[in-house]
């Protein structure tokens, strides 16, 4: 079957710093692939160049079969895409940052529902309606009428799901959803993720959360200095005996449910 991501050669410089060095994998429709790693690791600049909010220096990536940039192209020339070929390839990828990026003076409602007017063209009410489901889907449907100044760390996060939700995208990327949470609200997020994972949706996941990627990943991809060091299944990548790299990486996370995996 043909992946849902294909990343072939992936590179990214930022000026003389090359922070991506060839990078190569896959990640199956349906399925979850977490990218773990230490940081400065490259993991969240791998799902900005997915996006497109970072144009990669050279290689491929292919959206269900679909090369969409970076890599040669006829004749050996660099692939580019126009503005219109980067905004339809943006309508099947939805993001969830580490900073929530909702509007502060709409309400949970409006957050949600006004990308559907914009990028959609629904009425108002139409994008009311479908972004109330969303709402609801992630447990906040009794707080549609609050702004972001009136809903904890969790709860913003949330609204911000539901808002990547609301577009429909084949894919879902997060770059450290819970980054920016403490732990109790940290469990709320990763519920409702768990939640998706079941449902057939594509998910990238950028996370130091290593218990979730450990249960819930179909694929883990262990970054290291912008190179891919280990890549598997969760029982190939975490099972003794494993990469000593990994060992250390793990120490450093027992308070980010690795303990049980050491």
């Amino acid at each position: 079957m043909t992946p849902a991501v294909a990343i072939k050669g992936l590179v990214k410089d930022f000026g003389e710093t090359r922070v991506l060095d060839g990078l190569s994998f896959e990640a199956a429709r349906g399925e979850v692939t977490c990218i773990i790693g230490p940081s400065g690791s490259g993991k969240s600049t791998v799902l900005r160049c997915v996006a497109f909010l970072e144009e990669a220096t050279g290689g491929l990536i292919e959206i269900d079969g679909e090369p969409l940039g970076f890599g040669p192209g006829p004749g050996g020339k660099r692939v580019r895409l126009s503005a219109g070929q980067i905004r339809a390839v943006r309508k099947r990828i939805g993001m969830v940052f580490q900073q929530f990026n909702l509007w502060p003076h709409m309400t949970a409602l409006g957050n949600v529902s006004e990308a559907l007017t914009h990028v959609l063209r629904l009425s108002r009410r139409e994008a009311e309606v479908k972004a109330m489901a969303q709402l609801e889907r992630v447990g906040l449907a009794h707080r549609a009428q609050h702004y972001p100044s009136q809903l904890s760390g969790g709860q913003q996060q949330r609204v911000a799901i539901a808002r990547a939700l609301a577009l429909e995208p084949r894919i879902l990327l997060f770059d450290e959803p819970t980054a920016s949470l403490d732990p109790e609200l940290t469990g709320e997020v990763l519920n409702v993720m768990r939640d998706l994972a079941v449902t057939g949706i594509t998910m990238l996941v950028v996370t130091h959360e290593i218990g979730f990627a450990a249960s819930v990943a179909s694929k883990i991809v262990f970054l290291d200095h912008g190179r891919i060091l280990v890549e598997g299944r969760p029982g190939e990548v975490f099972g003794k005996p494993r990469n000593p790299r990994i060992d250390r990486f793990l120490e450093t996370y027992l308070d980010r449910g690795a303990a049980t995996l050491l």
